[in-house]
């Protein structure tokens, strides 16, 4: 359901996907996989649909053909994103919504690593915050909860007083599954964004309105 202008969302912290929700790495992600796909012919329509919001190791485990060597194809598509950031961008709002929140109430929790985490912000012109959660620090990646437990954790916060941003299903079913209330991030997909899920089309449509009795406060416009 879409977050209605006027509509005031209060939190103790902020948590935020990156990928899809800060950074748009969509058209590098996908053309890396679609490569790798097409050379070893395997359904880039079937792999397409389930690609984002999971890390990466698990996407390569879920979409490797039997006999594969999963180590090494995580390697070369590992490298590949890490060092291709051509036509990496923030998301609209994204800069300047994070520029205006307090350093100390906002973190990210994503499925990328820290090295890459680090290397799409910095393209997407963005500070990684200093207690982001990244791949490598969970045993299970999205869609468990695991991440979004251990970034409210950081942030000295519950659950429940937490606020997710996602776009991906596979980071919407975390945030929920953490107990936090979620706002999803919907850009060209509304559709595929649960019934029961608050969503914006991007970071443009909120508004920092300070912090009262130790919650940010953010207005929908």
């Amino acid at each position: 359901m879409r977050l209605e202008p006027g509509t005031v969302v209060e939190a103790k912290a902020l948590l935020f996907d990156m990928d899809g929700t800060l950074v748009d790495s969509r058209v590098v992600v996908e053309r890396i996989w679609k490569r790798w796909c097409e050379e070893n012919d395997i359904d880039w329509h079937y792999v397409l649909p389930r690609l984002h919001g999971v890390r990466m190791l698990d996407s390569v485990r879920m979409f490797a053909k039997p006999g594969m060597d999963v180590d090494a194809v995580y390697e070369r598509l590992y490298r590949e994103e890490l060092e291709d950031l051509d036509g990496i961008v923030p998301i609209p709002g994204a800069r300047q919504l994070l520029a205006a929140l307090p350093p100390d109430t906002w973190t990210i929790v994503t499925s990328a690593d820290t090295p890459l985490a680090e290397a799409r912000l910095g393209a997407a012109g963005i500070v990684p915050p200093p207690r982001m959660v990244t791949g490598e620090m969970v045993t299970s990646g999205k869609p468990d909860p695991e991440g979004y437990l251990l970034g409210a954790g950081r942030m000295r916060a519950a659950p429940i007083d937490c606020l997710v941003f996602e776009d991906a299903k596979a980071g919407i079913d975390a945030g929920l599954a953490a107990g936090a209330r979620v706002i999803a991030i919907a850009g060209d997909h509304p559709g595929d964004v649960p019934a029961n899920v608050e969503r914006v089309k991007d970071l443009t449509t909120l508004g920092f309105d300070g912090v009262h009795r130790g919650r940010v406060r953010l207005i929908a416009s």
